[in-house]
């Protein structure tokens, strides 16, 4: 009776362990994928508490649940050469447990790596000014190659790739700075411009209207007057018609071409030389002597009294008579002074 007793006991044992061992509970966001002897099973397990065989099967658990995988900062360079450092998120869920268990190891760290090397490749393909600007277009075009080799090969879905942080250099943020400066310069410079040209359209219809109406004037200047003494009330505004300040500028200016004119000096005429009476002209035209030409036509040479001179040294000897002395050119200077 003691023996039965124990084998009962035993059987009761051995039959709890191999239920415990076949009873397998798969949570609502999980997915049980059941090998046999190491051969794949077609079905897949929902969630619940599920028997197995205890000898022979293994059930792999898959999460269906969208992870979050965090991509390290990366180096790249853009299309237009400029150095920075980019990191960024991928959210990623398991669409088939089959293909994520089977096709591949570890699909975490597979997302991982594909991650990286399609982000440095998008960032390399893109300027700095679009990746700045449009990072829904840099977000949409990694999701879309990260998707090629991951979701009907692994059985995984790239559901959003976002781009966390850009870190520039600190030089090209300099730069960067700069630009935006001179850029919010220009704009508040053609601003002003456009309103200095409105203002002047504005002007010019208005002086338009007040000449062809001469009261309006008027009435703006006793406004003015109005606006001027309502503020400072110690002012004293006296009205002094424009016209009379263009007469008063007129006449200066002609005032002062007439003293111009009169300041400059006019040059003095030469007088005109008396003319000689006609006995006067007849003496001197007698006192004037004629002289005999040194070199005749004959091509004999003569001195100044006009006698032959026949050989070189008579007519070294004429020249050196005729040399003026400083005692002439002393006399032809007193007679010039007198």
């Amino acid at each position: 009776m003691g023996v039965l007793i124990t084998v009962l006991v035993v059987f009761a044992v051995a039959g709890l362990v191999l239920l415990g061992l076949s009873l397998r509970n798969v949570q609502q966001y999980e997915k049980g994928v059941v090998f046999r002897f190491g051969r794949l099973l077609p079905d897949i397990r929902g969630p619940g508490l599920r028997v197995i065989r205890p000898i022979g099967d293994r059930m792999r658990k898959v999460s269906v649940q969208t992870e979050v995988l965090g991509i390290p900062p990366q180096g790249s360079i853009t299309a237009d050469n400029v150095t920075l450092t980019v990191d960024a998120v991928v959210y990623f869920r398991v669409i088939d447990p089959v293909k994520a268990l089977v096709n591949v190891r570890n699909y975490p760290s597979a997302v991982s790596q594909i991650a990286q090397t399609s982000l440095r490749a998008v960032i390399g393909r893109a300027d700095l000014d679009t990746l700045l600007s449009d990072r829904d277009h840099i977000n949409a075009e990694l999701k879309k190659v990260m998707d090629a080799p991951t979701e009907e090969p692994w059985g995984l879905r790239i559901e959003r790739v976002e781009i966390k942080d850009i870190a520039l250099p600190q030089s090209m943020m300099r730069s960067m700075s700069k630009q935006a400066e001179a850029e919010r310069e220009r704009r508040a410079r053609v601003i002003a411009a456009d309103g200095e040209f409105q203002a002047s359209q504005r002007l010019s219809d208005a002086a338009a209207t007040m000449a062809d109406t001469p009261g309006a004037l008027q009435l703006r200047l006793l406004q003015t007057v109005v606006d001027v003494s309502a503020e400072k009330n110690s002012t004293l505004v006296m009205p002094f018609p424009v016209e009379m300040l263009r007469f008063f500028e007129h006449q200066s200016r002609e005032t002062d071409g007439e003293s111009i004119h009169r300041s400059i000096p006019r040059p003095a005429l030469p007088e005109r030389p008396e003319r000689p009476e006609p006995h006067e002209l007849s003496e001197l035209i007698t006192s004037v002597q004629p002289t005999a030409p040194a070199f005749p036509l004959s091509g004999e040479r003569v001195g100044s009294q006009g006698e032959r001179i026949g050989s070189r040294t008579a007519v070294a000897r004429e020249r050196r008579d005729n040399w003026p002395t400083h005692a002439d050119s002393d006399s032809d200077a007193s007679h010039a002074g007198g």
